[in-house]
């Protein structure tokens, strides 16, 4: 039926109309004034965009609050550049700005609209804009169009997430190593590898205080699994096919200690069966009271890995950042696939390491024992690192530190020539 012959609204129907708008306009100025009276959210900006001083290098953070973990581990770097150049983070949502300002020193300016955005950029006068993900607001970001662009991430991993097209938008994309070169040239066509800057990854150049506490066992074995991503491409979790056979194996020895600290969106998942998982290896390690098994969660990772014997872990940067800190320390992968020659391809560090997956996940107590008593991937561990990273440590700050005045320095020379 066309419109022009549709029958006309009932004076009810417009009544019902009319009333159902009004009640969905109330709702949202009920939600909004919540939202404000509760957390305090500025219409605008916090602070005041004209107090603000110059602040030639940004972090741009528009993700909420259960990312915030992307941001946290490069906050002490930035901090550290913040010595020699001024340094702030600019965030889009407000709970993960008042979040971050009790995390940091750096200033956090914040702004939920884009036309803000701008005028931060333009008050501050900002030359290098930094990106800890691959968010897709991080576009909002890019169309500022008189600053140098650099991607960083959040770790070094081999998972696909860590190869997007999202680099071609970038002025420059900080890698760790050859590895990482190596990956962006297997997945992208038409790429430009000039703009990968290798710069190992200046986190592990900093002192973190220990996170272990004393254990009464001779062996300590760290459990530590990646969540179940965004789609089944991105999936590298262990915990709801082997997770619990892990467990369950390093449970039978009274010699080991087990520290079990997966992803932190693990502990928030929807993935009904990692949920499950995630439980029963609670429900397992509290069970066994006298072992002093430990849960965590809350800790900062690399200060957990020099009381650790043995890894066990996913693709994920985790494995990477161990391999680095503490290379006279076995590690076991897991791959969920069951595809050892694509994970080699896709993982070198699975050649300097066995692996668990639906074909030797039967003999996981066999193959933790080898590792624990006789490391015989010791000598290969070496040659993997130097190939991931490939300096030693401390280099990776001063690249990184050296990467940002030249953007900084270079951008007034574009600006000024163009």
């Amino acid at each position: 039926m066309s419109p022009v012959s549709a029958p006309r609204a009932t004076f009810f129907d417009r009544v019902r109309r009319f009333a159902g708008r009004i009640l969905l306009k109330a709702g949202g100025l009920a939600t909004q004034a919540v939202r404000h009276s509760i957390v305090g959210e500025p219409e605008l900006f916090d602070p005041p965009v004209e107090t603000l001083p110059r602040y030639p290098v940004l972090a741009y953070f528009a993700e909420g609050p259960d990312l915030t973990y992307q941001i946290r581990q490069w906050l002490p770097v930035l901090e550290s550049v913040a010595e020699h150049l001024p340094v702030a983070v600019v965030t889009r949502n407000w709970t993960t700005t008042v979040a971050l300002r009790e995390a940091t020193t750096l200033p956090v300016m914040y702004t939920r609209k884009l036309d803000g955005l701008r005028t931060i950029y333009d008050q501050v006068d900002v030359k290098t804009i930094i990106y800890v993900n691959n968010g897709m607001r991080n576009f909002q970001s890019l169309i500022y169009q008189r600053a140098l662009h650099v991607h960083v991430n959040h770790g070094e991993s081999d998972k696909i997430s860590m190869v997007s097209n999202q680099a071609k938008a970038y002025d420059h994309v900080v890698v760790a190593g050859q590895a990482a070169i190596e990956r962006h040239r297997r997945a992208l066509i038409a790429f430009d590898t000039d703009r990968l800057v290798v710069c190992g990854r200046p986190q592990l150049d900093l002192d973190v205080a220990p996170g272990l506490p004393p254990a009464a066992r001779p062996r300590t074995v760290m459990y530590a699994p990646t969540w179940s991503g965004e789609d089944d491409a991105n999936n590298y979790t262990s915990l709801d096919l082997y997770g619990v056979e892990i467990v369950r194996a390093l449970l039978q020895r009274d010699d080991v200690r087990i520290v079990y600290k997966p992803h932190p969106r693990v502990l928030t998942t929807d993935d009904k069966a990692v949920a499950q998982a995630h439980r029963e290896i609670r429900r397992l390690l509290q069970a066994d009271p006298g072992g002093g098994h430990v849960q965590p969660f809350d800790a900062d990772i690399l200060g957990l890995f020099d009381g650790v014997d043995l890894l066990v872990t996913d693709i994920s940067s985790v494995g990477l950042d161990f391999l680095y800190l503490r290379p006279e320390a076995p590690i076991v992968l897991t791959d969920r696939r069951t595809d050892p020659e694509g994970l080699r391809t896709e993982a070198p560090i699975a050649a300097a390491a066995d692996v668990v997956d639906a074909s030797t996940v039967a003999e996981v107590a066999a193959t933790l024992a080898s590792n624990l008593n006789d490391d015989p991937h010791r000598a290969a561990r070496a040659g993997m690192r130097d190939h991931y990273f490939g300096f030693a440590r401390g280099e990776s700050s001063r690249r990184f530190l050296a990467l940002v005045e030249d953007c900084a320095a270079r951008r007034d020379a574009l600006v000024v020539s163009d």
